[in-house]
């Protein structure tokens, strides 16, 4: 089968033919791939950023956001069976470590990560586990949804553990109305109160933004312009700032963005936060670090998209142009999600 295989890091990945995955044991579940989302994680996989954190066998097949349909079943699954529609939470998990006795597969003790430490789904079949496996309403493709596995996941899991900080009249502000962004504020849209200010670079970006629900967009020129205008919108400072790009400076701007006692929930990464220790401790603001979500995120995820509530904006590439679409990832010409269908 055709694969999207990483070799070296700081080099290109390429399209080459590999073996099929076999089912082994009694809970695999192996899935014919009718989409994977891309995302800046693969961008910072392909440097090596990942590296220390997961360290992955290489070469290996890179995609952590994956759907399609189920090929093959191991002899104990019982809550797939073969032709079903599917989405792969991305983290097969174990289900008897102590983080996965309370809900939270991330934190799984032996799991394996598909895309990032193990063969993932940038390929023709992906092997998973039942786990991992949540069927979909038949209204729903994988093209269409691929993406919600890991971006639309994160994004929406910040926003559900805010949620009770986001009440009639609290502020939310969101930076970055892309691919991660565009999700959390329909994410917030549909299940918080509160008021939305958004904050984005491209004034493209702002006009999606605008047509999801935000009620104010700031166009992101500098960081003493923003803080102000922030500051006047939400009259003191945001209650939550979500910042789905956590790089290139916005780590540093999201406390200057809160009122006091607010919390900045960091989303995307490549940044490193730097909050003078005083600060944290005079305003009782908070850091909150957001690692993908459980598995019952995303099956809430999976009804708002059902009910039409949440909805990805996406650019479709075949496999065999996987190198395109990085190239149009890393140079910010794809605005949304990228999909690759094998």
């Amino acid at each position: 089968m055709k694969a999207l295989r990483l070799h070296a890091y700081g080099q290109a990945p390429s399209i080459e033919d590999i073996t099929e995955p076999k089912v082994t044991g009694p809970w695999d579940v192996i899935v014919d791939v009718g989409a994977a989302g891309l995302c800046r994680t693969d961008l910072h996989i392909i440097e090596g950023q990942w590296e220390p954190i997961q360290h992955p066998h290489l070469p290996y097949t890179l995609g952590h956001e994956n759907a399609g349909w189920v090929r093959e079943v191991g002899n104990a699954v019982s809550t797939v069976s073969v032709g079903d529609t599917v989405i792969m939470h991305p983290i097969t998990s174990c289900g008897l470590c102590p983080a996965c006795r309370i809900g939270q597969d991330s934190h799984c003790e032996s799991s394996t990560f598909p895309g990032i430490n193990a063969d993932g789904g940038m390929a023709q079949q992906l092997l998973t586990n039942a786990r991992a496996v949540v069927k979909l309403d038949p209204s729903l493709q994988p093209r269409d949804i691929a993406a919600l596995a890991d971006a639309g996941l994160t994004a929406y899991h910040a926003v559900r553990k805010a949620a009770d900080q986001l009440f009639p009249g609290a502020h939310a502000v969101v930076i970055g109305a892309g691919g991660l962004g565009h999700i959390g504020i329909q994410a917030l849209v549909a299940i918080t109160s509160a008021e939305i200010t958004v904050i984005d670079r491209s004034e493209e970006a702002l006009e999606l933004a605008k047509s999801l629900g935000a009620h104010n967009t700031v166009l992101a020129v500098d960081d003493d312009t923003v803080a102000s205008q922030v500051q006047d919108i939400t009259g003191g400072g945001a209650h939550v700032v979500f910042d789905y790009v956590g790089e290139h400076g916005t780590e540093l701007l999201s406390p200057r963005l809160l009122r006091n006692r607010g919390s900045q929930y960091v989303i995307g990464y490549g940044g490193a936060v730097s909050i003078p220790t005083i600060e944290i401790i005079s305003r009782e603001i908070n850091v909150i670090g957001n690692l993908v979500g459980t598995y019952n995120d995303l099956v809430e995820l999976m009804t708002l998209t059902a009910q039409g509530r949440v909805k990805l904006h996406t650019r479709a590439y075949p496999l065999d142009a996987a190198l395109d679409a990085i190239d149009d990832l890393d140079h910010g010409r794809l605005l949304g999600r990228g999909i690759l269908i094998p």
